[in-house]
């Protein structure tokens, strides 16, 4: 699989992972482990495109795979027919604030909206021409009307759609707002068109400038983006999608917030997400987010520190690390284990050889070593990440292409190896690594 891995998409890989970044394309070339976990997520997106709704907190330590596993899980999802926004949280973007944070991170969202067509974000004018065609398309195939009869039956569709959605919150305005796209695009208005987007992303900062733009009294803000949010999940639901999925990474930047009444309102917000979704409130829209140990479970300034969100969200008293309840809505990331760290050290070396068009010259007993020698690093089992793992191969690997007389030991250090195994064997070291064979 890795010999057909694109150039360009192996290009990204490496250069984002050496960069410790997640890619946002070709995950699927390195994903190893994790089976699990993304067969529960899997699930619940079933469950968004039967018309439900989702909601998972993702935790696990810094360069665990978080991530990893939200970008994975958004490729799957574009590849199988839903819309996707992202954004991570950051001292701007949050979900709730005096300044618009909360808008902020809408704005965000909607500026990442993806599609299987427009997989990089900045999908909706794309998302918005396409249902205009397939119904021109639809009215052609049913009707012989031509000029303004014909733009009078796809005007008749549009506000068909467009009605669907006004007993929604704001739905109303929304509607209003699909309809003036119609007009801008039926009169060839590029600026009107433009404007209508702009409304959509929430860019408008007062109602003043909406109305005299596109004659809509009213605007997105820090208090009423959520249910916009759910508004768009209908709305491409109509246009064809299975749903709408939300990525949310970086809650630690809540749990850094010192003021504790701004934590609490943020909070307040999570509630009210979480509560939508069990119930029932909320449909075709899934939520994923991601974080550390530390920003849900501590008690002074987490996540649990918030008591509505604590008692909905803590564990019983019979899941453990080795005896997971993975449909409880927290899914706890454990490191990655020796084996599969193996495999995908070994995906990265054949992706960088296939990259710069060599034969890999890293064998097996090459692969173990450096694991060994990263494994067996001071402080390594409770601090070693993938992450620190997978750049530092990605420069060990750099490093014996452009000096193919050096070997891994002249560059690990001959002695690291006796040095970390207290001098074992090399039969022994095989033996520890036995599950590795091929």
């Amino acid at each position: 699989m890795n010999n057909q891995v694109p150039p360009r998409i192996a290009s990204i890989l490496i250069n984002a992972l050496k960069g410790g970044v997640v890619p946002r394309v070709g995950l699927e070339y390195v994903t190893v482990g994790r089976a699990q976990e993304i067969a529960a997520i899997l699930h619940d997106i079933d469950l968004v495109a039967d018309g439900g709704a989702s909601f998972r907190f993702v935790v696990g330590k810094y360069g665990s795979g978080k991530s990893f596993l939200l970008q994975t899980i958004r490729n799957y999802a574009t590849a199988k027919g839903f819309a996707v926004v992202d954004a991570d949280l950051s001292p701007e973007r949050r979900f709730a604030g005096t300044k618009g944070q909360g808008l902020a991170t809408y704005k965000e969202l909607l500026q990442n909206l993806s599609t299987k067509s427009k997989p990089d974000g900045g999908a909706l004018p794309l998302i918005l021409e396409k249902w205009i065609s397939a119904i021109q398309s639809t009215v052609k195939s049913q009707s012989d009307a031509e000029g303004d009869e014909f733009d009078k039956l796809v005007e008749k569709q549009i506000y068909a759609a467009a009605a669907s959605l006004e007993g929604m919150v704001n739905g109303f305005e929304f509607a209003k707002a699909i309809v003036t796209y119609w007009q801008a695009y039926k009169e060839d208005d590029s600026a009107k068109k433009s404007n209508v987007l702009r409304w959509f992303r929430g860019e408008y900062v007062t109602r003043r400038d909406a109305k005299a733009d596109i004659g809509i009294n009213f605007i997105v803000t820090d208090d009423n983006w959520y249910d916009f949010l759910k508004i768009m999940a209908a709305f491409l639901v109509s246009t064809g999608y299975k749903g709408l999925l939300v990525l949310i990474d970086e809650l630690v930047n809540i749990f850094k917030i010192p003021n504790s009444i701004t934590r609490a309102n943020n909070y307040e917000k999570i509630l009210t997400l979480y509560n939508d979704v069990l119930q029932g409130k909320a449909k075709h829209i899934g939520f994923l987010m991601g974080g550390t140990p530390q920003c849900i479970e501590d008690r002074y300034k987490g996540v649990y520190s918030y008591e509505a969100l604590r008692s909905r969200l803590a564990e019983g008293h019979f899941a453990t690390d080795d005896l997971k309840d993975l449909s409880a809505p927290i899914i706890k990331l454990q490191m990655l284990t020796q084996e599969e760290m193996y495999v995908l050290v070994e995906k990265l070396r054949d992706i960088h050889a296939h990259l710069y068009n060599y034969t890999p010259t890293l064998k097996h007993e090459d692969l173990l070593y450096f694991l060994t020698v990263e494994y067996n690093r001071v402080g390594a089992e409770t601090h070693i990440t993938p992450r620190e793992i997978i750049r530092d191969f990605i420069e060990l690997t750099g490093i014996i292409h452009q000096n193919p007389e050096k070997s891994v030991e002249d560059i690990l250090g001959s002695n690291s190896f006796e040095m970390a195994k207290g001098g074992l064997s090399d039969e022994d070291i095989h033996a520890d690594f036995v599950e590795f064979e091929i």
